[in-house]
């Protein structure tokens, strides 16, 4: 179970998250939609950190964090039930495919080197990608690198994985091979909170989705009550960009 309490952040006058609350399931799949601004990306980046919010606290599985007030002890126990996969992909570029995936599994987690080869691969395999091991991230195409990241973000067995638009620097074609990695992560039970402008994917992968804008939840629920019964103006607003405004 996570829960996320009052997270509040700004940028100077900017008010970019306003006092969000939510609540997520083990195993369940939470996506956020909503107009660029509306703060879903800072959203996931406060979530371990990458940004520290002026004000909320975050629980995951038995560890409690204050926002405004951890310390580096209790930033990195929250990092460590936490995987995020980035827009731009972020591999080490002088590193190989298998590096990448194995570099926290050695560094961070202190796993023997040939038990986490042995992860790195068997994870490599699940991405489609086992014959790229020894390929380095310019000799990959950018959905092939955002499978590297996906995998590299599952060999730390977190307890949630943050996916910030996944396929936003993707070209139209290499979309879908990366989503459907994402839909076999969410088949397998991994809680999953991904920020997203596929619509078609929202729909078939999420247990919830949450719209967002101007920093607050506008509407949230199941994909059928938010893409089909919205309540708010707003959100048939939104989505009338988009054809599932007509399903």
């Amino acid at each position: 179970m996570i829960e996320i309490k009052s997270i509040s952040k700004s940028f100077g006058k900017n008010n970019i998250l306003k006092g969000i609350d939510l609540s997520i399931n083990k195993g369940e799949v939470v996506v956020i939609l909503g107009p660029s601004g509306s703060g879903k990306s800072t959203f996931l980046r406060c979530l371990n950190f990458l940004e520290r919010a002026d004000a909320g606290e975050i629980s995951i599985d038995q560890t409690k964090v204050e926002f405004n007030k951890a310390k580096s002890k209790e930033i990195l126990a929250l990092r460590r039930k936490t995987a995020m996969v980035f827009q731009q992909y972020d591999l080490f570029h002088h590193k190989s495919a298998i590096e990448n995936i194995v570099e926290g599994l050695i560094i961070a987690r202190k796993i023997p080197k040939h038990k986490a080869y042995e992860i790195g691969m068997d994870l490599l395999n699940k991405v489609g990608l086992k014959e790229k091991r020894d390929a380095y991230p310019h000799q990959l195409s950018g959905g092939q690198q955002q499978r590297i990241g996906i995998a590299r973000a599952l060999a730390l067995n977190p307890e949630v994985i943050l996916f910030d638009e996944p396929t936003s620097a993707l070209d139209p074609e290499l979309v879908g091979e990366t989503l459907d990695v994402i839909k076999k992560v969410a088949q397998a039970g991994v809680t999953m909170i991904i920020v997203t402008h596929e619509m078609s994917f929202a729909y078939e992968i999420a247990d919830r989705v949450i719209f967002m804008e101007d920093g607050v939840i506008v509407e949230e629920g199941t994909p059928k009550e938010v893409f089909e019964q919205m309540r708010e103006e707003r959100t048939k607003q939104f989505l009338a960009r988009f054809a599932y405004a007509t399903r």
